[in-house]
């Protein structure tokens, strides 16, 4: 989803086994750290492309003390904005990448017209009609084949729709301003004749007989 392009720069510390604490000093390299290096500035690179990020690599035995009330004892640490997501192995990119996501979201607006759906949901077709009908371009996002786009639209529905709210698809952005679901984006478009279906707030994300409860800004 196209962001705020002057939202500050999400931080990213690594603090890597290396350094050197009075008379001890780390000889021996530390091959999980190296591995979450390459991970880190790979997901940087496909993932996470377009979120501004700064990486900060430190020696957790010259600077052990500082990750320590944050709870990181164990290197390789990784800590996203100052709260840990990893340590004591090499990072899983998933965590990593859902935890910038919903960094970033909480720092950035939404630009540009979207619809996050799955290939099979009969409310996300309908959802895409509607844009057609009237002539809107909007960019898709397939939450199923793309997490990115799944913890981006976890990460800014939440927030409207509360916590507790199952999140279902399809959810939609017109320039930016957070629609609701396709019944929601039929009446914002005017669109007539919508016959009732019992099934249509099934939760296509939560399992069978869940109902949907989509906000509207």
């Amino acid at each position: 989803m196209n962001s705020s392009k002057d939202a500050q720069p999400i931080t990213v510390t690594l603090y890597r086994w290396a350094g050197k604490w009075g008379p001890f000093k780390v000889n021996i390299p530390c091959g999980e750290c190296s591995l979450t290096v390459d991970v880190l500035k790979d997901t940087f690179n496909t993932e996470l492309a377009g979120i501004p990020i700064e990486l900060d690599i430190r020696e957790w035995l010259s600077e052990w003390w500082k990750p320590l009330p944050k709870g990181g004892w164990h290197a390789p640490i990784v800590m996203v904005e100052g709260k840990i997501i990893s340590q004591g192995h090499a990072l899983n990119r998933g965590i990593l990448t859902e935890a910038i996501i919903d960094a970033y979201a909480h720092r950035s607006d939404v630009e540009g017209t979207h619809l996050y759906g799955k290939q099979t949901c009969p409310h996300c077709k309908r959802a895409k009609q509607y844009f057609e009908q009237a002539g809107i371009k909007f960019q898709y996002h397939d939450v199923v084949r793309e997490p990115r786009a799944l913890y981006e639209m976890l990460a800014r529905v939440k927030p409207i729709v509360g916590p507790k709210t199952p999140i279902t698809v399809p959810q939609i952005w017109i320039n930016g301003k957070y629609v609701g679901g396709a019944d929601q984006l039929a009446a914002k478009l005017g669109i007539k004749n919508v016959e009732p279906n019992p099934e249509r707030g099934a939760n296509s994300l939560a399992p069978a007989g869940r109902f949907e409860t989509v906000a509207v800004s």
